[in-house]
């Protein structure tokens, strides 16, 4: 296993842990913590990685305060925002979408900037009763990015997705609950246990049926109704020669909780 400094990755029972572990920074995304997620999300990608489950957060009293400033003012004279996006934030944001593997985040705190892209980018988002969320781009002149401009619209809608990102606010965990941002919102001295038992539960879950439903909702956006009702059915027929589904089917027949083991 990798030996990371800037996050820390913990793999037991085919649940995944990534955590920021930059605290005194707020998780904030400089270059060598990218480049750390991108080798921990393909070690977690792996074909023998044994990983069904990844849950990410972040350590301290934040989730992730997005880019980290003082790399970005430290190279202002000869940065290129753009290429910065494309050769150190796209590479792990791909590597996390490719993933055949639910994928929830525990947002504790702040999640501003690409941190709140990463957190939108879980399957399943719960948020700490602090959390706060902020599109905070538009606060220093830029535009958003790292995925925001795709993931929020959808989430949220069109009009509340441009609000925050043109107003720039902090938006609640109850408000981010209320407008269907997160899935639920949990105590803070709370977020972790539940998180973890939630990953738990997936990790022990139907992993094929899982990476079936990520890629039917990722496609679902650009195709027609028929073109989804045959991918539905294409999926489907996948899914039902799975062993996963032939256990989970005499499960019920037989009346007892089913075993499924990600095959």
């Amino acid at each position: 296993m990798a030996d990371f400094k800037t996050i820390t990755l913990d793999i037991d029972d085919g649940l995944a842990v990534l955590t920021l572990n930059c605290p005194d920074r707020l998780n904030a995304l400089n270059a060598q913590m990218k480049a750390e997620l991108r080798d921990a999300l393909r070690q977690i990608g792996g074909p023998y990685s044994g990983v069904r489950a990844l849950l990410i957060t972040g350590a301290g009293r934040g989730f992730c305060a997005g880019a980290d400033l003082s790399e970005s003012m430290a190279a202002a004279d000869t940065r290129d925002a753009g290429a910065n996006l494309i050769d150190s934030y796209h590479p792990f944001l791909l590597e996390l979408a490719a993933l055949e593997i639910p994928v929830i985040s525990a947002v504790n705190g702040v999640a501003a900037g690409a941190g709140m892209s990463l957190a939108i980018s879980a399957d399943i988002v719960l948020a700490g009763k602090s959390a706060y969320f902020l599109q905070a781009f538009v606060n220093i002149g830029l535009v958003p990015d790292a995925g925001s401009t795709f993931l929020l619209p959808r989430l949220i809608g069109t009009s509340r997705a441009r609000a925050m990102m043109m107003l720039g606010e902090k938006l609640s965990a109850d408000k981010a609950l209320d407008w269907g941002l997160v899935y639920d919102v949990i105590e803070d001295d709370s977020l972790l246990e539940v998180a973890t038992a939630l990953g738990r539960k997936m990790a022990a879950g139907p992993t094929k049926a899982y990476a079936g439903i990520r890629a039917l909702m990722r496609d679902s956006a650009d195709n027609s109704y028929s073109e989804q009702l045959q991918a539905e059915a294409m999926v489907q027929r996948l899914a039902s020669r799975t062993e996963d589904s032939i256990e989970g089917v005499m499960a019920f027949v037989q009346k007892r909780p089913a075993v499924f083991k990600g095959k």
